[in-house]
């Protein structure tokens, strides 16, 4: 089985290739140019350089959100548009349980944060407990949400147990996470700090043998919230037409 992952959820941009477990390749920048500059010509570097055809893709998994509400939106018009020439069903995942993910068998308790700006963070927290198939799964403690700093870290401190943080909320609020958790906790180290396609395909992988796969046209972004130009009109202060850009 043959896994295409998409992961633009964010600043990074990172496409995979997994093949019945094993990681192909991936290609990822994390730069300020936008995905819709990065993406398909990442997506045909991939290709070219692992010597496969797109019609021999079983699955494309994609990451589906929260996160930058254009850098989501590219992300999945690209997945669906191959889902739809390929006749391939797709696969979501969510973008806080892929970045957990790059952190499989940590112990303790894993805090993806992605910063949502004004103070909050798109955020969750899983814990990874051994299976019987000599593996870990990942157990979902805090559902996905957006969350005010203050009120994440007080839910994690009800836990009682050492927190590892990773994503680049963790790295926008590093200052301030230090100096208002009582808790025991680390960062996860650069390799693994941002959101990576190799994660999104593992767990779309896995997904789809649980028939979790989807049609192309079903395929809707998760936001969380509204966007910042949603909110600034039911506030009076944007414009009648909507206008999304970047994160909100």
């Amino acid at each position: 089985m043959k896994t295409l992952a998409i992961e633009s959820s964010g600043v990074v941009a990172s496409v995979a290739l997994l093949e019945d477990g094993r990681l192909i390749g991936e290609y990822t920048t994390n730069h300020k140019q936008t995905h819709s500059q990065t993406l398909v010509p990442m997506l045909d570097q991939l290709r070219t350089m692992l010597q496969f055809e797109m019609k021999e893709i079983d699955a494309i998994a994609i990451s589906k959100g929260p996160g930058s509400f254009t850098g989501l939106r590219i992300g999945s018009a690209t997945a669906k548009g191959l889902g739809l020439a390929l006749n391939c069903p797709l696969v979501e995942v969510s973008t806080l349980q892929g970045l957990a993910y790059n952190l499989y068998g940590c112990a303790g308790i894993v805090c993806p944060m992605m910063d949502a700006r004004r103070n909050q963070v798109y955020t969750a927290a899983y814990r990874f407990v051994i299976n019987e198939n000599h593996g870990y799964d990942m157990k979902e403690l805090l559902a996905p949400a957006a969350l005010d700093l203050n009120t994440l870290i007080t839910e994690l401190a009800n836990f009682e147990e050492p927190v590892t943080f990773l994503g680049d909320g963790a790295v926008a609020y590093k200052e301030a996470l230090e100096q208002n958790s009582s808790f025991s906790f680390t960062y996860a180290p650069a390799a693994s700090m941002y959101q990576r396609a190799a994660s999104i395909a593992a767990l779309g992988e896995h997904f789809f043998r649980e028939g979790k796969g989807i049609l192309a046209e079903e395929h809707q972004p998760e936001y969380l919230r509204k966007s910042q130009a949603e909110r600034e009109r039911e506030e009076g202060r944007g414009p009648a037409v909507k206008i999304e850009h970047g994160h909100s």
